[in-house]
């Protein structure tokens, strides 16, 4: 039969007892974190998840038991289409240049609109500040409208949220929509010395940051959830960003740690 000796008498003494007890139990745990985080979180984040309830594994082995052996697979999101590159032109300088590091907080600031639907298909829009240093979310705010005056009102409520920062050495990279490139904003900035910076025409990989943050809020949320009612969505969207996405997601940038844990930290 071609069995060997040593798998015989393991079968005859139950030794992989223990061992199918040990996994089944680590398996239960990780297929119900998985649930717990609505089936959108990679097996990055489920691991990152589970090492905060006590359970340590690598992730080689949390890919193994989520893809393998419980055959669990996250929400993946849509392929990006291929982007036309326009002319280059800005009416601000491209200070940024895709250099997404920074060594101090309240330094680089990523901004940009996005829009959300609520179940009926009508539009609302959501204004977002990440700040470089750590990828936590600054501001987020939602309106009816995108206009300068929504991207004025998450700027002062960034400012307002931190305890102390000095607006003359902060930078703003956006892209070249009209928000962005009107004179109201750009006296906004230049009354306060903040520095404009934005990105090539129809070169969104410019402000990276943002794209992935928007992605990871219509992939993890919105993608998952309808909202029927205007002020559960602007909520559901603030609990994102401020408790989630800040508190409790890890990031590779921050070496798996959460946004909070870095900035907390410096």
């Amino acid at each position: 039969m071609s069995i060997h000796p040593n798998a015989y008498y393991n079968y005859r003494k139950n030794r992989k007892d223990g061992y199918r007890q040990k996994l089944a139990s680590r398996l239960e745990k990780v297929g119900r974190k998985f649930h717990d985080l609505d089936g959108t979180r990679g097996y990055r984040q489920v691991c990152d998840q589970l090492k905060k309830d006590g359970l340590i594994m690598s992730y080689p082995t949390c890919h193994k038991y989520l893809n393998k052996l419980l055959g669990l697979k996250s929400i993946q999101r849509k392929r990006k289409p291929v982007y036309e590159h326009g002319d280059y032109h800005q009416t601000v300088e491209n200070i940024l240049n895709q250099n997404f590091k920074s060594e101090r907080k309240n330094e680089k600031w990523c901004m940009d609109f996005t829009y959300v639907a609520l179940k009926d298909g009508t539009f609302r829009y959501n204004c977002t500040i990440i700040d470089l240093f750590d990828r936590s979310v600054i501001a987020s705010e939602n309106s009816r409208q995108i206009n300068t005056e929504l991207a004025i009102r998450t700027v002062l409520k960034g400012i307002e949220s931190q305890d102390e920062i000095d607006t003359s050495r902060l930078m703003i990279h956006t892209d070249q929509g009209c928000q962005f490139t009107s004179s109201t904003f750009q006296f906004f900035c230049n009354d306060r010395k903040i520095r404009q910076s934005m990105s090539r025409a129809g070169y969104p990989y410019d402000n990276a940051p943002m794209e992935r943050y928007f992605n990871t809020l219509k992939t993890e949320l919105l993608n998952v959830h309808e909202y029927s009612k205007e002020k559960d969505l602007y909520k559901a969207i603030n609990d994102f960003a401020y408790i989630w996405y800040n508190q409790n997601r890890t990031h590779t940038y921050n070496n798996h740690k959460t946004p909070y844990e870095v900035r907390f930290a410096a």
